[in-house]
């Protein structure tokens, strides 16, 4: 057989083989992707309505004040909103800081929350996808989008991901907080206890507020962390949050950190800053 021949029969194995391996490696983006259409067919069959001092009026006095102060009062209610956010995660409390992209959608209406994160883990490439549905909640990650290391799912995670689902609310989306599963119980001026139920999921967290009326911290017991790897134990969970800035005429905290605290001391994880919010977004 004719060398030349045998050299672009070889060449054009080689670049079938990685066509492939370039669409495999795209798969939990394309799957993000689908689950957004999905997610917004839905959500656009709800009809628009305003917020307003009628609806808050049964809250806490300190998110009453927050509310207003981040100006959500006669602006459209939250059914949806998709972020982008840029910033770092960390594996272990003794390892390096990684960078990461990510992208979030979460639609209010049915509770939904889909997460697509691209980060450095090792020094490698890592993609990797959270998935909250019908109080269903996994974690999937793979190196270069082709290698799975990371595979979650189970009661642990269901509960913790209601977690993240209601701080998203208290944070980027708190004109939801009128949200009628939700119990509050007035601490102080300046701190609330907050008790979020989700498909007969009940999490509790303490929401602190400063004087101005933005909220600076939250604080949860019912997250679950692994510290060997293998067995999960719930430890105090925190996201203190900063510097409030104007997305779209309503002020949010554009970022803050993701913290355990555990009995070697505290653990920060994740630090993130939103680049671009939108609300109720149709397509």
């Amino acid at each position: 057989m004719d060398k030349k021949f045998i050299f672009i029969i070889l060449l054009l194995i080689f670049i079938l083989i990685v066509s492939f391996l370039i669409y495999k490696s795209q798969e939990l983006k394309r799957t993000y992707v689908t689950e957004v259409k999905r997610q917004l067919e839905h959500s656009v069959k709800f009809e628009k309505d305003i917020l307003t001092e009628e609806d808050i009026k049964y809250l806490p006095e300190p998110v009453q004040k927050y509310l207003r102060y981040i100006n959500v009062i006669g602006k459209e209610k939250v059914r949806n909103f998709r972020v982008i956010f840029e910033g770092e995660f960390r594996t272990d409390p003794n390892k390096g800081w990684g960078k990461m992209n990510a992208e979030q959608y979460t639609d209010l209406t049915n509770t939904t929350r889909l997460y697509f994160m691209d980060m450095k883990m090792f020094g490698l490439p890592v993609v990797g996808l959270h998935r909250y549905i019908d109080a269903k909640a996994t974690m999937l990650a793979k190196v270069a989008g082709l290698i799975t290391v990371v595979d979650g799912k189970g009661l642990e995670m269901n509960e913790g991901e209601t977690v993240t689902v209601f701080n998203d609310m208290c944070m980027m989306a708190p004109g939801s907080l009128i949200d009628k599963r939700i119990e509050w119980q007035s601490i102080d001026s300046h701190t609330v206890k907050a008790t979020f139920t989700n498909n007969n999921i009940k999490v509790h967290a303490l929401l602190y507020f400063n004087d101005k009326g933005e909220l600076i911290n939250f604080v949860s017991e019912d997250r679950y962390y692994s510290p060997t790897g293998k067995t999960y134990e719930k430890f105090r969970w925190s996201t203190p949050i900063k510097d409030y800035k104007n997305y779209n005429g309503i002020r949010i905290s554009s970022g803050g950190e993701a913290v355990w605290s555990l009995p070697k001391g505290e653990y920060s994880y994740g630090k993130i800053n939103i680049k671009e919010i939108e609300y109720n977004v149709n397509n």
